[in-house]
Protein backbone atom coordinates (compact mmCIF):
# COMPACT_ATOMS: atom_id res chain seq x y z
CA UNK A 1 0.00 0.00 0.00
CA UNK A 2 1.36 3.40 -1.01
CA UNK A 3 1.72 5.73 1.93
CA UNK A 4 -0.27 8.92 1.35
CA UNK A 5 0.31 12.16 3.24
CA UNK A 6 -1.69 15.37 2.98
CA UNK A 7 0.03 18.76 3.20
CA UNK A 8 -1.84 22.05 3.51
CA UNK A 9 0.66 24.93 3.28
CA UNK A 10 -0.69 28.45 3.90
CA UNK A 11 0.96 31.35 2.06
CA UNK A 12 0.80 35.05 2.92
CA UNK A 13 -0.43 36.07 -0.52
CA UNK A 14 -4.06 36.22 -1.60
CA UNK A 15 -4.26 39.28 -3.84
CA UNK A 16 -1.68 38.92 -6.60
CA UNK A 17 -2.91 36.25 -9.02
CA UNK A 18 0.48 36.11 -10.71
CA UNK A 19 2.29 35.16 -7.52
CA UNK A 20 -0.36 32.62 -6.59
CA UNK A 21 -0.02 31.21 -10.11
CA UNK A 22 3.72 30.75 -9.60
CA UNK A 23 3.04 28.72 -6.46
CA UNK A 24 0.43 26.65 -8.30
CA UNK A 25 2.94 25.90 -11.06
CA UNK A 26 5.45 24.62 -8.51
CA UNK A 27 2.82 22.46 -6.80
CA UNK A 28 1.83 20.88 -10.12
CA UNK A 29 5.41 20.17 -11.18
CA UNK A 30 6.42 17.68 -8.49
CA UNK A 31 6.31 13.93 -9.25
CA UNK A 32 4.31 11.89 -6.79
CA UNK A 33 2.20 14.85 -5.67
CA UNK A 34 -1.30 16.01 -6.64
CA UNK A 35 -2.63 19.51 -6.00
CA UNK A 36 -6.23 18.81 -4.95
CA UNK A 37 -7.32 22.37 -4.28
CA UNK A 38 -6.17 25.93 -3.69
CA UNK A 39 -8.06 29.02 -2.64
CA UNK A 40 -7.12 32.66 -2.13
CA UNK A 41 -8.78 35.43 -0.13
CA UNK A 42 -7.98 39.09 -0.69
CA UNK A 43 -9.18 40.29 2.72
CA UNK A 44 -7.16 37.63 4.52
CA UNK A 45 -4.37 38.13 1.93
CA UNK A 46 -3.73 34.43 2.19
CA UNK A 47 -3.79 31.32 0.03
CA UNK A 48 -4.34 27.75 1.20
CA UNK A 49 -3.12 24.80 -0.87
CA UNK A 50 -4.14 21.16 -0.38
CA UNK A 51 -1.76 18.53 -1.70
CA UNK A 52 -1.48 14.76 -1.33
CA UNK A 53 1.41 12.50 -2.21
CA UNK A 54 3.90 9.92 -1.07
CA UNK A 55 6.40 10.80 1.63
CA UNK A 56 9.25 11.74 -0.70
CA UNK A 57 7.05 13.77 -3.02
CA UNK A 58 5.16 15.66 -0.33
CA UNK A 59 8.42 16.50 1.48
CA UNK A 60 9.89 17.90 -1.73
CA UNK A 61 6.69 19.84 -2.45
CA UNK A 62 6.69 21.48 0.97
CA UNK A 63 10.30 22.57 0.58
CA UNK A 64 10.00 23.84 -3.01
CA UNK A 65 6.80 25.77 -2.26
CA UNK A 66 8.44 27.38 0.76
CA UNK A 67 11.42 28.27 -1.43
CA UNK A 68 9.22 29.85 -4.10
CA UNK A 69 7.20 31.77 -1.50
CA UNK A 70 10.40 33.19 0.00
CA UNK A 71 11.40 34.44 -3.45
CA UNK A 72 8.13 36.19 -4.34
CA UNK A 73 6.57 37.27 -1.01
CA UNK A 74 8.02 40.12 1.05
CA UNK A 75 6.55 40.14 4.53
CA UNK A 76 7.73 43.70 5.19
CA UNK A 77 5.12 44.78 2.63
CA UNK A 78 2.36 42.37 3.67
CA UNK A 79 -0.94 43.28 5.30
CA UNK A 80 -4.12 41.29 5.77
CA UNK A 81 -6.85 40.37 8.23
CA UNK A 82 -5.50 36.89 9.02
CA UNK A 83 -2.73 36.47 11.62
CA UNK A 84 0.60 35.59 9.95
CA UNK A 85 4.32 35.42 10.65
CA UNK A 86 5.89 34.15 7.45
CA UNK A 87 5.71 34.05 3.66
CA UNK A 88 4.92 30.37 4.10
CA UNK A 89 3.02 30.81 7.33
CA UNK A 90 2.29 27.21 8.26
CA UNK A 91 3.05 23.76 6.83
CA UNK A 92 0.96 20.95 8.37
CA UNK A 93 1.35 17.29 7.45
CA UNK A 94 -1.66 14.99 7.89
CA UNK A 95 -1.62 11.15 7.76
CA UNK A 96 -4.12 9.90 5.20
CA UNK A 97 -3.38 6.27 4.27
CA UNK A 98 -0.77 3.78 5.42
CA UNK A 99 1.18 6.38 7.37
CA UNK A 100 1.28 7.10 11.09
CA UNK A 101 1.24 10.38 12.96
CA UNK A 102 4.76 9.57 14.13
CA UNK A 103 5.94 9.35 10.52
CA UNK A 104 4.35 12.72 9.79
CA UNK A 105 6.21 14.16 12.79
CA UNK A 106 9.44 12.86 11.28
CA UNK A 107 8.54 14.41 7.91
CA UNK A 108 7.91 17.77 9.58
CA UNK A 109 11.27 17.65 11.34
CA UNK A 110 13.15 16.76 8.17
CA UNK A 111 11.45 19.49 6.15
CA UNK A 112 12.01 22.10 8.87
CA UNK A 113 15.72 21.16 9.02
CA UNK A 114 16.11 21.46 5.25
CA UNK A 115 14.26 24.79 5.10
CA UNK A 116 16.66 26.22 7.64
CA UNK A 117 19.82 24.75 6.13
CA UNK A 118 19.03 25.69 2.53
CA UNK A 119 16.77 28.75 2.84
CA UNK A 120 17.82 30.26 6.20
CA UNK A 121 14.18 30.39 7.29
CA UNK A 122 13.69 29.41 10.96
CA UNK A 123 10.70 27.44 12.14
CA UNK A 124 8.65 26.38 15.14
CA UNK A 125 7.37 22.81 15.42
CA UNK A 126 3.70 22.72 16.48
CA UNK A 127 0.79 20.36 17.19
CA UNK A 128 2.00 16.71 17.39
CA UNK A 129 5.52 17.79 16.36
CA UNK A 130 5.85 20.24 19.25
CA UNK A 131 8.60 19.54 21.75
CA UNK A 132 6.75 21.31 24.56
CA UNK A 133 3.11 21.77 25.53
CA UNK A 134 3.34 25.54 25.02
CA UNK A 135 4.06 25.08 21.30
CA UNK A 136 1.21 22.74 20.38
CA UNK A 137 -1.28 25.55 19.79
CA UNK A 138 -0.63 27.40 16.53
CA UNK A 139 -2.23 30.58 17.87
CA UNK A 140 0.30 30.69 20.72
CA UNK A 141 3.18 30.03 18.33
CA UNK A 142 2.07 32.78 15.93
CA UNK A 143 1.25 35.34 18.62
CA UNK A 144 3.12 38.58 17.91
CA UNK A 145 2.96 37.94 14.16
CA UNK A 146 5.71 38.98 11.76
CA UNK A 147 6.20 42.43 13.25
CA UNK A 148 6.57 41.21 16.84
CA UNK A 149 8.51 38.04 16.13
CA UNK A 150 12.09 39.46 16.34
CA UNK A 151 11.48 40.47 19.96
CA UNK A 152 9.62 37.23 20.76
CA UNK A 153 12.50 35.06 19.54
CA UNK A 154 14.81 36.65 22.11
CA UNK A 155 12.71 35.31 24.98
CA UNK A 156 14.15 32.21 26.66
CA UNK A 157 11.07 30.08 25.93
CA UNK A 158 10.74 31.04 22.26
CA UNK A 159 13.95 29.97 20.55
CA UNK A 160 13.09 28.46 17.13
CA UNK A 161 13.17 24.66 16.92
CA UNK A 162 15.27 25.06 13.79
CA UNK A 163 17.34 28.16 13.11
CA UNK A 164 18.75 31.14 14.90
CA UNK A 165 16.94 33.62 17.12
CA UNK A 166 16.12 35.92 14.24
CA UNK A 167 13.58 35.84 11.43
CA UNK A 168 14.39 35.74 7.74
CA UNK A 169 14.32 39.44 6.76
CA UNK A 170 11.55 39.06 4.16
CA UNK A 171 10.19 35.51 4.61
CA UNK A 172 9.80 35.63 8.40
CA UNK A 173 9.38 32.34 10.24
CA UNK A 174 7.26 29.25 9.57
CA UNK A 175 5.25 26.86 11.77
CA UNK A 176 5.69 23.24 10.70
CA UNK A 177 4.00 20.22 12.23
CA UNK A 178 1.92 17.07 12.07
CA UNK A 179 -1.77 17.08 12.96
CA UNK A 180 -5.11 15.32 12.36
CA UNK A 181 -7.47 16.59 9.64
CA UNK A 182 -8.68 20.15 10.29
CA UNK A 183 -11.56 22.05 8.71
CA UNK A 184 -11.17 25.76 8.00
CA UNK A 185 -14.71 27.06 8.27
CA UNK A 186 -15.94 30.67 8.26
CA UNK A 187 -19.35 32.22 8.95
CA UNK A 188 -20.29 35.64 7.53
CA UNK A 189 -22.51 38.09 9.40
CA UNK A 190 -24.93 40.82 8.28
CA UNK A 191 -22.94 43.55 10.01
CA UNK A 192 -19.82 45.62 9.55
CA UNK A 193 -19.28 45.75 13.32
CA UNK A 194 -16.15 43.72 13.98
CA UNK A 195 -16.77 43.79 17.74
CA UNK A 196 -19.81 41.54 17.22
CA UNK A 197 -17.75 38.95 15.35
CA UNK A 198 -15.11 39.14 18.08
CA UNK A 199 -17.74 38.62 20.79
CA UNK A 200 -19.19 35.59 18.99
CA UNK A 201 -15.71 34.14 18.39
CA UNK A 202 -14.96 34.47 22.09
CA UNK A 203 -18.20 32.69 22.96
CA UNK A 204 -17.51 29.64 20.78
CA UNK A 205 -13.75 29.06 20.96
CA UNK A 206 -12.44 26.52 23.38
CA UNK A 207 -9.74 28.72 24.89
CA UNK A 208 -12.34 31.12 26.30
CA UNK A 209 -14.88 28.56 27.49
CA UNK A 210 -16.63 27.59 24.27
CA UNK A 211 -16.31 24.40 22.23
CA UNK A 212 -13.19 22.37 22.98
CA UNK A 213 -12.26 21.68 19.36
CA UNK A 214 -13.01 25.13 17.94
CA UNK A 215 -10.52 27.95 17.39
CA UNK A 216 -12.13 31.24 16.34
CA UNK A 217 -11.38 34.90 15.71
CA UNK A 218 -13.36 37.81 14.32
CA UNK A 219 -12.22 39.19 10.97
CA UNK A 220 -13.36 42.10 8.82
CA UNK A 221 -13.91 41.42 5.10
CA UNK A 222 -13.15 44.89 3.77
CA UNK A 223 -14.11 44.09 0.17
CA UNK A 224 -17.65 43.13 1.29
CA UNK A 225 -17.86 45.42 4.36
CA UNK A 226 -18.99 42.54 6.56
CA UNK A 227 -17.63 40.89 9.68
CA UNK A 228 -16.74 37.21 9.74
CA UNK A 229 -16.21 34.55 12.39
CA UNK A 230 -13.17 32.65 11.10
CA UNK A 231 -12.60 29.19 12.56
CA UNK A 232 -10.36 26.16 12.59
CA UNK A 233 -12.30 23.05 13.59
CA UNK A 234 -9.60 20.71 14.86
CA UNK A 235 -11.88 17.72 15.56
CA UNK A 236 -15.11 17.74 13.54
CA UNK A 237 -16.47 14.69 15.38
CA UNK A 238 -15.80 16.10 18.83
CA UNK A 239 -17.30 19.45 17.80
CA UNK A 240 -19.42 19.10 14.64
CA UNK A 241 -19.88 21.98 12.21
CA UNK A 242 -23.64 22.18 12.66
CA UNK A 243 -23.33 22.68 16.42
CA UNK A 244 -20.99 25.63 16.01
CA UNK A 245 -23.10 27.05 13.16
CA UNK A 246 -26.28 26.94 15.26
CA UNK A 247 -24.50 28.56 18.20
CA UNK A 248 -23.22 31.37 15.99
CA UNK A 249 -26.76 31.98 14.72
CA UNK A 250 -28.04 32.12 18.29
CA UNK A 251 -25.28 34.45 19.48
CA UNK A 252 -25.70 36.70 16.43
CA UNK A 253 -29.41 36.99 17.14
CA UNK A 254 -28.58 38.56 20.51
CA UNK A 255 -27.03 41.48 18.61
CA UNK A 256 -29.83 41.74 16.05
CA UNK A 257 -27.55 40.25 13.40
CA UNK A 258 -28.12 37.38 10.97
CA UNK A 259 -25.84 34.80 9.42
CA UNK A 260 -25.71 35.49 5.67
CA UNK A 261 -23.53 32.59 4.62
CA UNK A 262 -20.64 30.31 5.45
CA UNK A 263 -17.64 28.97 3.57
CA UNK A 264 -15.13 26.16 3.60
CA UNK A 265 -11.49 26.98 2.92
CA UNK A 266 -9.78 24.07 1.22
CA UNK A 267 -11.14 20.56 1.59
CA UNK A 268 -13.31 18.84 4.17
CA UNK A 269 -13.76 15.18 5.05
CA UNK A 270 -17.06 13.99 3.56
CA UNK A 271 -18.32 12.74 6.92
CA UNK A 272 -18.19 16.25 8.40
CA UNK A 273 -20.69 17.43 5.79
CA UNK A 274 -22.81 14.30 5.89
CA UNK A 275 -23.10 14.71 9.65
CA UNK A 276 -24.60 18.14 8.96
CA UNK A 277 -27.06 16.66 6.47
CA UNK A 278 -28.08 14.00 8.99
CA UNK A 279 -28.66 16.66 11.63
CA UNK A 280 -30.67 19.12 9.53
CA UNK A 281 -32.71 16.45 7.72
CA UNK A 282 -33.37 14.70 11.04
CA UNK A 283 -32.65 11.32 9.48
CA UNK A 284 -33.54 8.52 11.85
CA UNK A 285 -31.26 5.49 12.33
CA UNK A 286 -28.81 6.80 9.72
CA UNK A 287 -25.86 4.52 8.94
CA UNK A 288 -23.01 6.44 7.34
CA UNK A 289 -21.09 3.37 6.22
CA UNK A 290 -24.06 1.54 4.73
CA UNK A 291 -26.31 4.31 3.39
CA UNK A 292 -23.86 6.56 1.55
CA UNK A 293 -23.53 5.35 -2.05
CA UNK A 294 -19.94 6.45 -2.52
CA UNK A 295 -18.81 4.30 0.41
CA UNK A 296 -19.68 1.22 -1.62
CA UNK A 297 -17.66 2.36 -4.64
CA UNK A 298 -14.28 2.87 -2.99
Amino acid sequence: MTKIVECIPNFSEGRDEGRVGELVAVAKSIPGVTLLDYSSDASHNRSVFTLVGDIAGISEAAFLLCKKASEIIDMTKHSGEHPRMGATDVIPFVPIRGVSMEECVEISQNVAKRIWEELSIPSFLYEHSAKSESRKNLAAVRKGQFEGMPEKLLKDEWAPDFGERKIHPTAGITAIGARPPLIAYNVNLSTSDLSIANAIAKAIRGSSGGYKHCKAIGIMLEDRNIAQVSMNMVDYEGTPLYRVFETIKSEANRFGVQVIGSELIGLSPAKALIDCAEYYLQIEDFNYGAQVLENHLI
